[in-house]
């Protein structure tokens, strides 16, 4: 077992049927992530919404500097497929209070090659869940494949560790406040104070 390909999940759960399986024909490489979460899955999944405006790993990193918004904004659980997510990422599937899935756009698949990932918010029990995430990838031959297999494994452990931490910390401090969605209303003032821009629209057209 790599901590790098494998982190946090079970021999059961690496065998479970993912949403983003088959999205990438030939797939070579799978990564799994996997954390607790002492707050509901349909929470945890609103939590996940918010990979439209925000990617919450090291923002210094992957955000620009922008801190990614601590609270959760109105309207962003309205998924469409077509949307972006993250960075260079579209939206594929999505089943409300459980799963997102993506898929890398072209311009991602020419730096990093073809790449899928589910978020899945797994109930345990009504007020507690798995959150597991399931990445797979074809990398492209060569020199530039041999990197990417070699050196991703590792970054992507250590920047979706950091999102999954800081979902599992909002969602469970969401919970234990008794936080609702009726409380954040005004995405433009919870994104304002935390620096970020403003929601994309991300419909496909």
């Amino acid at each position: 077992m790599s901590i790098f390909t494998e982190w946090g999940t079970t021999p059961a759960e690496r065998a479970m049927p993912f949403p983003c399986d088959g999205l990438v024909p030939g797939t070579d490489t799978v990564y799994h992530r996997g954390i607790d979460v002492a707050a509901p899955a349909h929470l945890v999944y609103r939590w996940l919404c918010q990979l439209r405006v925000a990617p919450y790993s090291y923002d210094w990193i992957d955000n620009f500097g922008k801190g990614s918004p601590r609270r959760l904004i109105e309207g962003m659980d309205e998924l469409r497929l077509g949307q972006k997510l993250l960075i260079g990422f579209d939206l594929v599937e999505f089943e409300p209070n459980r799963h997102i899935t993506i898929r890398g756009d072209q311009r991602h698949v020419r730096v990093f090659g073809e790449m899928a990932a589910t978020y899945l918010a797994l109930p345990v029990k009504e007020t507690s869940c798995r959150l597991l995430v399931r990445v797979v990838a074809k990398y492209p031959g060569g020199l530039h494949g041999w990197l990417l297999r070699t050196l991703l494994p590792i970054g992507d452990w250590l920047m979706m560790r950091k999102q999954l931490l800081t979902f599992k910390e909002l969602a469970e401090r969401s919970h234990t406040d008794g936080t609702t969605l009726s409380m954040h209303r005004g995405a433009s003032t919870a994104l304002a104070s935390s620096g970020a821009s403003g929601p994309p629209d991300g419909a496909a057209k």
